[in-house]
């Protein structure tokens, strides 16, 4: 078999990641074939549509596969970080998509808001925005558990640049900040927690790449 049926065969084993908001599109035959009779995967008649690329002349095929990332596996210390490590990957593959939606929204808003040169309108902007959010994900995210709140509210920093305490700032104003930030505390959380994916939160960026890549 040829080193392009196999690169292929192996690129359609791969499932595809269900968090992802963008598909791509995913071929199931070879691209190039020297023998027809050497093809292990069903050829088609109709062929595939893809983005093109104009080259000295030539039409050639543009075709975005995945990133696959590729990890040595944990060495754990004890069984304490063999259950974090379990914990935290099932943990960011349950809040991931909603730090996702919450992150277009939020930079939806921003945009709108930054053409509105009224303030006046910008805090009834915010409370309309604040009442779509609620409608949108306040029953749902009653339902996760404390550590999961806290996996989503380092996500949403991820994503958006902001932490929580930054967001309820902006569309609640200082005090009702303050006063979250104070029950987060009594929960052991903290809503001012910066993202740090190069130590703090290495686990959870590792989880978000095998999230993202379909492998797990």
């Amino acid at each position: 078999m040829h080193t392009e049926y196999i690169l292929i065969h192996i690129l359609n084993r791969i499932k595809t990641p269900t968090l992802l908001f963008f598909t791509l599109l995913i071929f199931n035959t070879p691209l190039f074939a020297q023998d027809p009779q050497d093809l292990t995967i069903p050829v088609t008649q109709q062929g595939y549509k893809c983005r093109a690329e104009i080259v000295n002349g030539d039409t050639i095929a543009v075709v975005d596969l995945y990133d696959v990332y590729v990890y040595t596996e944990y060495v754990f210390k004890n069984n304490r970080q063999r259950e974090q490590w379990t914990r935290i990957k099932y943990n960011v593959k349950k809040v991931y998509p909603y730090a996702i939606l919450a992150a277009a929204k939020l930079k939806e808003y921003d945009r709108i808001l930054e053409h509105m040169p009224d303030e006046k309108m910008k805090k009834a902007y915010l409370r309309v925005c604040e009442k779509d959010l609620k409608n949108e994900f306040e029953d749902e995210l009653k339902e996760l558990s404390i550590n999961q709140g806290r996996v989503l509210m380092k996500l949403i920093d991820r994503e958006t640049g902001k932490t929580t305490y930054e967001i309820v700032k902006e569309m609640r104003g200082g005090f009702q900040a303050c006063m979250w930030q104070a029950v987060a505390r009594i929960f052991g959380n903290n809503m001012k927690d910066d993202y740090d994916a190069n130590f703090e939160d290495i686990m959870i960026e590792r989880a978000i790449k095998i999230v993202e890549s379909g492998q797990f």
